[in-house]
């Protein structure tokens, strides 16, 4: 069975609370739905606002490779005419091959929100999409509120879609609009529509009862080929259907035509760089693409997967582009200790227990490693037999100062030992953090110049026993890049300067030991 996929992030999507894309923000993440093998996709309502009729100027231009693009509006106003319809002619003037129109199909709505008969309602649907196919589009009927409709009064809610289906429509979209209904109604409305009416059928799910991939599945199994959302739930209150697990629980559970099996694999990758685009943080939780989704952290878990991958996979996560991660904790056993140093490219050897034991005792202080890869790997790297610091803090003093109307002040110096050189460097900062890190550069470049490329790129202060108030001990974690490789690393103390060295000592001594670890001599210093 094939399924179509119509993807709506650039409409639907930009509903959620406090996601704005740009005209170019739409361009891009339409090129990558493109690239994904997605079918349809929405760019907008052109009637609303500028920005959407700039895109749809945009992908007349370009165009696409594969996906058809789809405008966005509503049926004809009551009592006038497609002719003189704002939101009919903003439709054409878009200029897409496809065009989505949304009408009512609950009473409710039709007597109360838009304050007409049910007969105009009936009128308004089949007029609307009658004019559109007589210019040669393809038109899908956006059914909103069916499921509610139908509950309500269901010879109309299906007279409203025969409307459309009577007048042309080129698929009829069944859309759980206020996202509160249950698979079985779901099934048991889509099995009906299916036996009366013969056009396409699709499903517009939200996910206000948590229900959202769940009803999707339900419809399709129920007869529905068109699936409705956004990558990665993105949409009004709870958001719209996650496209992700739902493509991928398709085609991979119940065995759809969806995409190409290179398609499949890039989910992953889409939903990160949607999520990137979009400047949101993606969810680590997130069901098959989620960096947590296929990460093992209980021993009795790592044990079997180092056995058997698939006694605690219920895929293979590479089939959409994942990867089945170890983390390690205070829960975890020898073997995650092993098969992280594997996947690093390390030898644990004789030094696994300890550095398992070193990792518990830590995490008892507040450190936490399963959010510190590099540091892990400092663990590892430092309990190997020949290990040799690339520099040796000795001291050192952060100062933070403000002085009658002026604004506060931070200055930090250090003293550091590399080989048989002692290095005492002072330098300002932004904050006190960023001193000591400047400090710690300052010292540490004439010895690496490779470090000037190192960047620290996000820093975040979790309190692990709120409970002491000020007295509690902050955890700090660091991630650092350079390019595009990135690392973080950890820090816990009472006090929040010391927990900040720890991280950034683990993010500053990784880099140079992955590349050997050795110091080049300054430059000699010119007289005069």
């Amino acid at each position: 069975m094939r399924v179509w996929l119509y993807d709506t992030t650039l409409r639907d999507g930009t509903q959620r609370e406090g996601l704005s894309l740009s005209v170019e923000d739409k361009v891009k993440i339409a090129r990558v739905l493109d690239e994904l093998g997605v079918h349809y996709i929405e760019g907008g309502w052109p009637g609303s606002n500028p920005k959407d009729a700039e895109f749809f100027t945009r992908m007349a231009k370009q165009g696409l490779r594969y996906a058809k693009v789809a405008a966005f509006g509503s049926t004809r106003r009551a009592g006038v005419h497609c002719e003189a319809d704002p939101s009919i002619q903003a439709l054409i003037a878009a200029g897409t091959p496809v065009v989505t129109v949304v009408g009512k199909s609950s009473t409710l709505h039709v007597e109360r929100v838009l304050e007409t008969t049910r007969d105009e309602n009936l009128r308004m649907i089949g007029e609307s999409v009658a004019f559109l196919k007589q210019l040669g589009k393809e038109v899908v009927y956006d059914a909103e509120h069916f499921f509610d409709g139908w509950t309500l009064d269901r010879a109309y809610a299906m007279a409203t879609l025969q409307a459309a289906a009577d007048a042309g429509a080129d698929w009829i979209v069944l859309c759980d609009t206020n996202g509160g209904s249950l698979p079985e109604t779901v099934r048991e409305a889509v099995v009906s529509v299916r036996e009366r009416i013969p056009t396409g059928l699709g499903i517009h799910p939200h996910n206000d009862g948590g229900l959202a991939v769940a009803n999707a599945l339900a419809a399709v199994q129920a007869g529905c080929t068109q699936v409705q959302g956004t990558v990665n739930g993105y949409g009004e209150r709870c958001g719209n259907v996650d496209l992700v697990p739902v493509i991928a629980n398709l085609q991979l559970k119940l065995g759809c035509e969806v995409l190409s099996e290179a398609g499949l694999r890039r989910l992953t990758e889409v939903a990160h760089v949607v999520a990137a685009v979009a400047n949101l943080n993606p969810d680590a939780h997130a069901p098959y693409v989620g960096r947590s989704a296929f990460a093992h952290k209980g021993g009795i878990h790592v044990a079997a997967i180092a056995k058997l991958p698939e006694s605690y996979q219920h895929i293979d996560p590479t089939l959409v582009g994942n990867e089945l991660r170890v983390v390690v904790s205070e829960v975890a056993g020898r073997r995650n200790v092993r098969l992280k140093a594997e996947a690093l490219g390390l030898e644990a050897g004789a030094s696994e227990a300890e550095v398992l034991r070193r990792i518990k005792e830590l995490e008892h202080r507040g450190f936490q490693f399963e959010a510190a890869e590099g540091s892990f790997e400092m663990l590892l790297r430092r309990a190997a037999p020949g290990y040799r610091p690339p520099f040796e803090l000795l001291e050192f003093t952060v100062i933070v100062e403000k002085r009658g109307g002026q604004e506060v002040a931070a200055q930090a110096t250090v003293k550091l030992r590399v080989g048989d050189d002692i290095m005492h460097t002072a330098a300002e900062g932004d904050g006190p953090v960023n001193a000591l890190d400047q400090a710690l550069r300052k010292a540490l470049v004439p010895h690496y110049p490779e470090l000037d490329d190192v960047r620290l790129v996000d820093y975040k202060v979790r309190i692990v026993d709120e409970h002491l108030g000020t007295a509690a001990r902050p955890r700090v974690i660091v991630e650092s890049a350079r390019g595009t490789e990135r690392w973080s690393t950890v820090g816990c103390s009472e006090n929040i300067i010391e927990a900040s060295w720890l991280a950034l000592w683990d993010s500053l001594e990784l880099p140079l030991l992955r590349n050997g670890g050795s110091p080049r001599a300054p430059a000699p210093t010119l007289p005069g």
